[in-house]
């Protein structure tokens, strides 16, 4: 039935609809703020050291906050975790924007990534709604919400802090809210009381540990892990990169980032389903991780200025590739009572990568060189490639196994 642990609720494409307009409101308001953090704590004397605090800051509080949303989820409901998400993000964009000291913005960036749970929420949306072979596709339409989020969200706060970097923090706060107030009035609920009270008195996820403890889990959770720290080391150091390579300064970066977003999300909403659906999750993994690892070693050598736009290109096809048929393998390997609380753990994992890969990034391209960091990457995702090879090639073959 509807709602029920084996068919997924069936919902209209326009709620769905909401639901991408949800996420990308919520991604514009946060693209609309990152970029200039590192300019409004240096006004209250903050350091390179600090910045990256407050950056490891928030991706900490998400890291242990997005398991427990996902867990409350499964019981109370998505709907109301992703509109409490979307209000306490608000509130977090107007403590920023009214912060008078460096304390003030740690404060900020803790209760945003407290309020961290809209991604996970929204990708347990999808797996509520959608058949295990339609749920890659599901998934790379929140990944498109969060790529075009990072290609209008800096342009739009590039142009907003010529009056201060406050005002862009309360445009984020009014996106924010905005998001929330339309989830609230246009979206449905995607987990029926029936399918809450199946998931309370399942006797199959005891404690998430056994959830995690399953091998295809365990093997998607470290690729993710692994995929996610190289990313973000790759954009911490990117700036610093192309600046002593290229010459280039802030607005160049700007549209390299740009530039990467609109081909990832291009491949994440109109491509990768169809692929997904022709060669399976495993081997778009296999081959994005590779593509990836095979762009950072180049990238690491620093070729010619028009080698290095096309390895950028190549780099956001491999991430448009992995991040959403990763999504789908672990939403496919999870029984459907155990979805908020594993995608929780997901997304987690990704806040613990994105606070350790700049810090080890940095690292290697003070101590080892400033290409080292892109080629050293480059060699771990081939080996993860590798280790790719133990996912079962179709997602029936997960089904099966996340059943039984």
């Amino acid at each position: 039935m509807p709602g029920s642990s084996d068919e997924p609720l069936p919902v209209s494409a326009e709620s769905r609809a909401i639901l991408f307009l949800t996420v990308f409101i919520h991604l514009l308001g946060f693209g609309i703020i990152i970029p200039l953090l590192p300019y409004y704590a240096e006004t209250y004397g903050a350091t390179g050291f600090t910045v990256g605090l407050l950056t490891t800051s928030f991706s900490f509080s998400q890291f242990v906050f997005a398991p427990v949303w996902g867990r409350l989820g499964d019981r109370i409901g998505r709907r109301p975790i992703l509109i409490g998400s979307l209000l306490l993000t608000g509130v977090s964009y107007i403590v920023y924007a009214a912060a008078t000291s460096l304390t003030l913005l740690f404060v900020s960036r803790m209760l945003a990534g407290v309020a961290g749970a809209v991604l996970s929420t929204a990708q347990a949306y999808v797996a509520d709604t959608t058949r295990p072979e339609d749920r890659t596709k599901g998934m790379g339409l929140i990944g498109a919400a969060f790529g075009m989020g990072f290609i209008f969200g800096p342009a739009i706060g590039g142009a907003l802090s010529r009056w201060g970097y406050a005002v862009p923090a309360y445009a984020s706060a009014a996106l924010a809210l905005a998001a929330a107030a339309f989830a609230f009035v246009r979206l449905p609920e995607s987990l029926p009381p029936g399918a809450r009270a199946g998931i309370l008195a399942s006797r199959r996820s005891r404690t998430l540990r056994e959830a995690l403890a399953r091998p295809v889990v365990g093997v998607v959770l470290g690729l993710f892990f692994v995929a996610t720290l190289c990313f973000s080391g790759m954009e911490t150091i990117l700036a610093l990169f192309c600046q002593r390579f290229y010459g280039w300064g802030p607005h160049e970066i700007g549209y390299l980032f740009a530039y990467v977003g609109v081909v990832a999300a291009s491949m994440q909403i109109g491509i990768v389903g169809a692929l997904a659906r022709r060669f399976g999750e495993r081997a778009l993994v296999r081959a994005g991780l590779a593509l990836m690892g095979a762009a950072f070693v180049v990238a690491g050598i620093v070729p010619p200025l028009a080698l290095f736009l096309a390895v950028m290109g190549a780099i956001a096809v491999a991430s448009g590739l992995t991040t959403p048929s990763l999504s789908g393998l672990i939403s496919i390997a999870t029984p459907a009572d155990e979805q908020g609380g594993i995608l929780g753990v997901y997304q987690s994992l990704g806040s613990l990568a994105r606070a350790t890969g700049p810090f080890l990034a940095g690292f290697v391209f003070d101590v080892v060189g400033p290409g080292a960091p892109l080629w050293m990457a480059g060699i771990v995702l081939w080996i993860a490639a590798l280790a790719a090879a133990r996912l079962p090639r179709r997602s029936a073959s997960l089904t099966a196994r996340s059943t039984s």
